[in-house]
């Protein structure tokens, strides 16, 4: 019995200096760049993430966080929001230093005369499709602070843009999370039907039953599946193949769409391993992305007048000039990857933090 004992306690403890192994420590300190002030209780999370905090009397925080990439965001009430890239060899000893706003840009930004009154009840439901989106997960979204969102439209650019005096709070039970956002700005463009917006988002596990918690692990590996968290991950793992993906260049020369099998996305033409393990992919132009293993949404279908009868998830990825990805299936520079297709379907409603594993 002494030696299981022993051995129990040997195992426990080799789980633990794994678990710590694999995980490293952001580190740093918060302070006003006029004053040079610490900043205590700024807010520091990376987005996308369940992990977050902030700091404490003498403006400094601690975040532990898996192997990988993530966008470390710090933002305090009244200062401009600073966001940086952080993995484990950069991460320790930061100096953020926050600029407080313009009291003229904040006013000019929330009382426009080009504010739309009632702009919630006129444009909310057209703002949540393209925010949150028209997926199943969608319908049991709702944002907790509406009043928070400012709608603007500009009649000769045929424009909407809305943004919001303070994080918008948006409760999804499909997938059990509270996701705080600061949102940026979002746009819509009438004359193209293009919507653009940025900012940061934050998740938090919703508490719920032991049935409440069922159903968010079974919709949560639902909208995992095929996802382009999966994709980025199972081409980081060179596991496209095993996980149900099929690469294909597209011949944007041609006026109908041509595409060509990449037999081979290890090549290394295309894929090599880099600094710290992370991975690079060497591509400019377009992609499609086949996900065998799922039926697409019948409502998917609908919205986009598809027939019954497609078995496959389908997604377009425009790469400008390749990206970099790291352990967890965070990438960058992702503003040089722009996905449409199914993936451009599947909105906030179905966004998973970069901590979530199946």
């Amino acid at each position: 019995m002494k030696n299981i004992l022993s051995l129990l306690f040997v195992l426990a403890t080799l789980s633990v200096v794994a678990q710590t192994g694999n995980q490293f420590a952001a580190t740093g300190k918060v302070i006003d760049s006029a004053t040079g002030q610490p900043l205590a209780g700024a807010s520091v999370f990376c987005q996308n993430t369940t992990f977050g905090g902030v700091s404490n009397s003498e403006g400094e925080f601690k975040l532990w966080l898996p192997a990988g990439g993530y966008d470390l965001v710090v933002s305090y009430t009244g200062y401009e929001t600073q966001s940086l890239r952080i993995h484990s060899s950069n991460a320790a000893n930061l100096f953020i230093t926050l600029k407080a706003k313009e009291k003229t840009l904040q006013e000019v930004s929330i009382t426009a005369s080009t504010a739309v009154p009632d702009g919630y009840q006129k444009y909310g439901q057209f703002f949540l499709d393209r925010f949150i989106g028209t997926s199943p997960n969608a319908a049991q979204c709702s944002i907790q602070n509406p009043d928070a969102l400012v709608f603007y439209f500009y009649k000769k650019k045929n424009r909407l843009k809305v943004k919001a005096k303070e994080d918008i709070v948006i409760l999804n039970n499909a997938l059990g999370y509270k996701i705080k956002f600061q949102l940026d700005s979002f746009a819509h463009e009438y004359n193209t039907e293009i919507s653009t917006y940025t900012g940061f988002p934050f998740f938090e596990e919703l508490t719920g039953s032991d049935d409440d918690k069922a159903k968010w692990k079974q919709n949560r590996e639902n909208a995992y599946a095929g996802s382009k968290l999966h994709f980025v991950r199972s081409w980081y793992d060179s596991t496209l193949a095993d996980e149900g993906f099929v690469v294909e260049r597209v011949d944007s020369s041609s006026k109908t769409l041509k595409t060509y099998p990449i037999r081979d996305p290890y090549d290394s033409s295309l894929y090599s391993v880099v600094e710290n393990n992370d991975v690079e992919i060497s591509y400019n132009g377009k992609l499609r992305v086949v996900y065998n293993n799922a039926l697409p949404d019948p409502s998917y279908l609908r919205a986009n007048h598809l027939p019954n009868t497609l078995h496959t998830q389908i997604s377009m990825l425009d790469i400008s000039d390749g990206f970099i990805i790291q352990q967890n299936g965070y990438f960058y520079d992702q503003n040089d990857v722009i996905n449409t297709g199914y993936w451009s379907w599947q909105k906030l409603a179905d966004a998973l933090p970069y901590d979530y594993n199946p």
